[in-house]
């Protein structure tokens, strides 16, 4: 790994960022990291990471803090991402769920909502438009402007490139500047807080049929991720779900998740 002048910046910023929200940049993440405070240094003047760092801890640095957070957990992402885990969930746990008078699914770290409105149109499809009418989906994410770009619900052309065009027909309309707004009864489906993974446990009164947990785990370190999985397997019903990335394994992880397929687990009855 190269080492910078604001080298010792750097790795005050990267242990900032592991024990205020799990995220950890290794070695082989070292210049993504980098890439992604230059926004941050521009936005707020600063010539270089030791600079950052140090405005970190400063009273009063909130602004700057939730630009850092913002900027390291920042994720692309798109409609129907990684379809194949979402299609064999909903065959393996619809039959037993459809019965249900309602729906109560958690896209935790959701970026900037497409997750979560794509399993609200996933549920519509198989049960019919009304079954939204008894559909919760809660999506979560560190980041205020993501979470901000979700609750709009309007999405650029790029977002769509696995989306069936009879599909972007159903459940958006044109917003203009080659934009798409989600389609109300879908959008009243979904909603979407700011909140902090690491912060466990977590605060929810009922417990969620399934949640979805994807392409996050792999920003934290081991300790970090046995946390997380552990903390969601509090929060989902006996016989629930979990639903990860194909490249994200809890297997190894010993926790009580039993494996069912790739990036599929469900808590014990």
């Amino acid at each position: 790994m190269q080492v910078y002048a604001d080298q010792a910046g750097f790795e005050q910023l990267r242990d900032w960022l592991s024990r205020r929200c799990g995220i950890t940049f290794g070695p082989s993440k070292a210049d993504l990291l980098r890439q992604r405070m230059e926004r941050v240094l521009r936005r707020f003047d600063l010539p270089d990471l030791n600079h950052l760092a140090r405005e970190l801890d400063r009273v009063g640095a909130q602004d700057l803090q939730l630009a850092v957070l913002h900027a390291a957990s920042i994720n692309h992402t798109y409609f129907f991402r990684e379809i194949e885990v979402l299609d064999q969930f909903m065959n393996l746990a619809l039959p037993e769920l459809k019965e249900r008078p309602e729906f109560r699914f958690w896209s935790a770290a959701c970026s900037s909502g497409e997750e979560a409105y794509t399993v609200g149109m996933m549920l519509a499809d198989r049960l019919g438009p009304a079954a939204l009418n008894r559909t919760h989906i809660l999506g979560t994410d560190i980041s205020d402007p993501m979470v901000e770009r979700a609750e709009l619900g309007i999405y650029s052309h790029r977002q769509f490139s696995q989306t069936d065009p009879m599909v972007l027909k159903r459940w958006f309309e044109p917003a203009g500047l080659d934009q798409y707004r989600v389609a109300p009864e879908l959008r009243r489906a979904c909603t979407f807080r700011r909140m902090n993974l690491k912060a466990t446990p977590y605060p929810f009164n009922l417990p969620f049929q399934a949640v979805f947990c994807r392409n996050v785990l792999y920003y934290f370190d081991r300790a970090d991720q046995v946390a997380t999985v552990n903390a969601l397997y509090d929060v989902v019903e006996p016989g629930g779900w979990l639903i990860t990335s194909v490249t994200e394994s809890v297997r190894q992880l010993g926790t009580l998740w039993e494996p069912v397929a790739t990036g599929l687990y469900r808590r014990r009855s």
